[in-house]
This record gives C-alpha cells, structure tokens and sequence, in this order.
C-alpha cells in the first residue's frame, strides 16, 4: 500500500514538472517591447550656437613650438639646482625717511616655579594627575586643573607636562625631572 501511495505521488510530481515545463519552453512566446523612441524625444539637445571647428586656435596650438628649459621631462631625476647670479645693479640711494624697527622677539615661555616630579592614573579610568613640589609642599593637579592660581595644566605627558599662563595666555612646558634620593 505504502508503495502504490508513492508511485501516485511521483506520477503526481511528474504531470505537474511536465506541465511547467511546457509553459515555460513550449508556451507562446511574448516579447516585451519599449518604445525606445519616446525615451530619447524627450532629452532635450545640447545648444550649440555654431557647430563649426574654430579654426584660429587649432592653428595656434600648431604652431607653437616646445622650448626646453634644460630638464628632460621623460626623466625622473630632478635637474642640478639653479645658481642665483648677483645682482650688479646697485641702488642710487638709500631710501630716505625713518628706518623700520626691528620686529620685536616674542617674549620668553612662561617657567613653572615648582617641579614636576611625576604622574599618576586613578584606577577607575579618570584623567591623569601631575605631581608637583616646591621643596616643602605637594601640588596633585589634574588636566585643566589650575595650579598656583596662575597655570592651567594642559596635558600631562610621560616625560613633559603642557601648561598655559592664565595671566598671559603663554604656553610652557615643564619636564620631568628626578627628585633623587631623600636619604643619606
């Protein structure tokens, strides 16, 4: 019985594969169509006031001739540099009128009064803080922490630390240094 059910199912799936495969290869065959001409009517033209070739700088562009400049330019290595001649010509006077003053040197970097001794990371993942001595005291600053009432702390680095003067808004660096031994 179970074999006679599977031989109607087969037989079953075979009419249907069939039938499927006659509409797909045997059924008539529609062709879709666009009309190509409707989609091309309807971009407009490039304006162009005179299709003609200008023949004037055609004939320009001819003519001209290449005039080297002493590098050949299918090579890749680059020419000597060029010297500079001197000047002969000497002016006939000075200028008169008041001498322009000299530029003014910018002033000097701002120093720390106390040294920068050493870094550290508070484990639950805040910025760094800087350690700092004057010789008798202990300045623990964090970045954009101010110190002294004077220095804002920048960046706090692995051998320097960064630090702007408020008062003047001059940046400084200040590095690490050794602190040495305490004892004898």
């Amino acid at each position: 019985m179970k074999n006679k059910r599977q031989l109607v199912v087969l037989s079953v799936l075979v009419v249907i594969a069939g039938l499927v495969w006659f509409n797909y290869f045997a059924g008539d065959k529609t062709t879709v169509t666009t009309d190509v001409g409707a989609a091309t009517q309807s971009v407009p033209l490039l304006q162009v006031e005179n299709p003609n070739l200008h023949f004037a700088p055609v004939e320009r562009a001819r003519k001209t001739e290449y005039k080297s400049a002493g590098r050949n330019i299918f090579s890749a290595v680059a020419p000597p540099p060029l010297v500079a001649k001197e000047n002969k010509i000497k002016p006939i006077r000075e200028p008169s009128g008041p001498k322009p003053e000299p530029p003014v040197p910018p002033p000097p970097p701002p120093v720390l009064p106390v040294k920068f001794f050493g870094y550290g990371i508070v484990p639950n993942g805040t910025a760094r803080l800087a350690f700092f001595t004057d010789g008798e005291e202990t300045y623990v600053v964090g970045e954009g922490e101010i110190l002294l009432k004077r220095f804002r702390i920048l960046r706090i680095g692995n051998a320097t630390v960064e630090f702007e003067d408020v008062s003047t808004g001059l940046h400084g660096t200040a590095p690490l240094q050794d602190q040495g031994t305490g004892g004898p």
